[in-house]
């Protein structure tokens, strides 16, 4: 595929992030977005690397030990062969298509066909029911859908006017989309692709409310990810594991966009329970460079002997939630290497960041990402420039790698980009380095006793003890102090639920927190989470408020 403009000014914009990979300063003053009129990031850009590349593009390692490798050359056909049939198949442009696959070949070359039919690709996991299903086919005009053999049954109950293509096993009254197999591998565009078109519609994940559609053209995701592939530090030829369910906008940002712009390639270990030890061992047997995980992963790992990864990656990076430093301390201490958090949403590719090479602060996310002006606004007055304040974004010189809008919904739009900026709903602190540190969602942040209280604080804190995996502060009610801080709280392996237990946790809290911000209560129970594993606080402030469940009081146990 000939190289273009488009293909020039975005090579241009990534050489000069790679260039400055460890160059912080250099990197935030003189990277500018490519801004192209027509781009289309599967035809501009992977063809134009794929060309004559033998290079592995995809490696795929199954439970069992099976393993699949494609090259960028292959990978690039296959999507053509792709593209030609789901035309045959009546996928027209700006045709909304469902896509509910595994992390399985037909997931990344579905991706790149549909971006070069611009059709729009509406990502969904594996793990939806029915239910969730009707919700995404009805408010998303689903004109397809592309699912795994397996999952067509769920379609069962879902109405509605759509194509039905099973990939797998044939299935009867779906389309069988093996015969992409047969289709031409050269697959030539209707014609060019405007930067603005619509690509991607992704439902967020919904921790506090039902799931929004957030819409991303040809160029806030594809381009807008130079970003996510500066933050993790890639570069050809690297070898990228980011542990991410398809579906989930995390999965696009580090297994699609980031390491294969940066020409790097994907490995995925397909895994049906997490087993430490196998991945470890994996991530030696493949060579693995960079590492990317949400928070839950790194707590589950950190539980294991992290001395068995013989090689640890030269760059390990978390994202998703904030990543509590005794996490971070234990992996500097076992691999030599310091994860590094990145801060972003499905509406935005990475904010802000530790990036490559420079200083780290205990418990900070970094500094704001080249091509990103991130303001502190005042949460009484609205005005940038707070120590404290909503993390929010300037839309003066609006960065590529934001979101189109709220689809369908303009008064939630409005609201998200009022007074020029686009607000994250995240609260975040400031300090005089321009560093900056998570405190929380503005809705779970709360006050006790007239003092601000950040959950993830507290849960930073008890994260610290051995025998914390995992914990959770809300709210609860009190007569006196308004509201006092209540932990859930899932044991890590070899402590017992009960009052001894909560004894020595309600210790511990006296011992590292204010009085103020101590644990005034406590739970023993699973944490309630989305399908892409983020923590669900509004749940556990609902069954707080009813005063469900078997609680410790600090009080009654001293």
């Amino acid at each position: 595929m000939p190289a273009t403009s488009a293909t020039q000014t975005f090579r241009e914009a990534r050489d000069f992030l790679l260039e400055h990979r460890e160059d912080y300063a250099t990197a935030y003053a003189g990277f500018r977005w490519p801004r192209p009129p027509h781009f289309n990031w599967a035809l501009d850009w992977f063809d134009v690397i794929a060309e004559g590349n033998d290079r592995t593009a995809l490696h795929i390692v199954e439970e069992d030990g099976g393993r699949t490798e494609v090259s960028f050359a292959a990978m690039a056909a296959r999507s053509d062969r792709a593209a030609n049939w789901m035309r045959s198949q009546g996928v027209a442009a700006g045709d909304r298509i469902l896509v509910m696959l595994g992390n399985q070949t037909e997931l990344w070359e579905t991706a790149l066909a549909a971006m070069k039919l611009r059709a729009v690709v509406i990502p969904a996991t594996p793990l939806l029911g029915p239910v969730d299903l009707r919700d995404r086919v009805e408010r998303g005009r689903i004109r397809h859908v592309l699912v795994r053999s397996e999952d067509t049954a769920k379609f069962d109950e879902v109405p509605g006017d759509y194509t039905r293509i099973a990939v797998g096993e044939d299935v009867d009254g779906w389309l069988a989309y093996r015969g992409a197999e047969e289709a031409a591998d050269t697959f030539t565009p209707t014609r060019e692709t405007d930067a603005d078109e619509a690509l991607m519609l992704y439902f967020t994940s919904g921790t506090t409310a039902s799931p929004k559609l957030v819409e991303h053209t040809h160029v806030s995701y594809p381009v807008g990810h130079l970003s996510t592939m500066y933050w993790i530090g890639l570069k050809p030829g690297d070898v990228h594991l980011n542990i991410s369910s398809p579906g989930w906008a995390k999965h696009a940002w580090s297994n699609l966009f980031a390491p294969w712009s940066a020409e790097a390639t994907v490995f995925v270990f397909n895994y049906t329970r997490f087993d430490a030890a196998r991945l470890m061992a994996e991530m030696d047997r493949s060579s693995v460079t960079s590492f990317c995980a949400p928070p839950t992963v790194w707590r589950m790992l950190i539980q294991a002997d992290l001395s068995q990864l013989r090689t640890p990656p030269r760059e390990v990076v978390a994202a998703g939630e904030p990543l509590n430093p005794e996490v971070i301390e234990t992996v500097r201490r076992a691999w030599g290497v310091t994860i590094r958090d990145g801060f972003g949403q499905t509406e935005t590719a990475v904010q802000v960041a530790n990036t490559p090479g420079q200083p780290l602060k205990a418990g900070s996310m970094g500094r704001p990402n080249p091509g990103f002006r991130v303001e502190l606004l005042d949460p009484v007055t609205g005005a940038p420039g707070a120590a404290e304040g909503e993390i929010s974004l300037d839309l003066s010189d609006a960065p590529v790698g934001l979101m189109t809008g709220y689809h369908g919904d303009p008064e939630r739009t409005a609201r998200a980009m009022a007074g020029g900026y686009y607000r994250t709903g995240d609260i975040g602190s400031r300090d005089e380095d321009g560093y900056i540190t998570y405190v929380g969602r503005a809705d779970d942040v709360f006050k006790a006793s007239d003092y601000k209280i950040s959950p993830f604080e507290l849960e930073s804190a008890l994260l610290e003890h051995e025998a914390v995996a995992e914990a959770a502060v809300v709210p609860a009610p009190d007569p006196v102090r308004l509201a006092v801080p209540k932990a859930y709280v899932v044991l890590a392996e070899g402590w017992e639920p009960g009052p001894d237990t909560a004894k020595v946790l309600f210790a511990h809290s006296r011992s590292v927190l204010a009085p103020y911000k101590r644990i005034r209560k406590l739970e023993f129970a699973d944490l309630p989470k989305t399908v892409s594993g983020k923590i669900r606080r509004i749940e556990l402030r609902e069954a707080t408020a009813r005063g469900t469940g078997a609680e410790f009081d600090e009080g009654d146990l001293r």
